[in-house]
């Protein structure tokens, strides 16, 4: 299920790292209109994928989590199996790519 809001609370970078199973990491604002224009198909892909944990987070300038990930623009979805960078897509608009990406982490 698609998280509706951007959270400015964080975790960290280890406890992304001790994550189990697939996960989407997704770093943006709610304020920035290449976030909004990939929210529904970001959304249409996640409907297909109930057991991938989303996690919201807002980014910007002095943001640990981000920077650990090396995200330079927004949104930028890292895709997760295990803690681990799987795959990452950087501001996709075609819900297909969003889907093939997922295939990757939800078998």
């Amino acid at each position: 299920m698609m998280n509706d809001t951007y959270s400015v609370a964080q975790p960290t970078r280890a406890e992304i790292d001790a994550l189990t199973g697939p996960a989407l990491l997704e770093f943006g604002t709610g304020w920035c209109g290449h976030c909004r224009a990939t929210d529904a198909p970001l959304a249409a892909a996640l409907a297909q994928h109930p057991g991938v944990a989303h996690i919201r987070v807002e980014d910007g300038p002095g943001r640990a989590l981000g920077r650990s990930f090396r995200v330079k623009l927004w949104p930028t979805l890292i895709f997760l199996k295990d803690g681990q960078e799987v795959a990452r897509l950087v501001r996709p608009l075609d819900c297909r790519e969003i889907e093939q990406t997922f295939a990757l982490i939800d078998a």
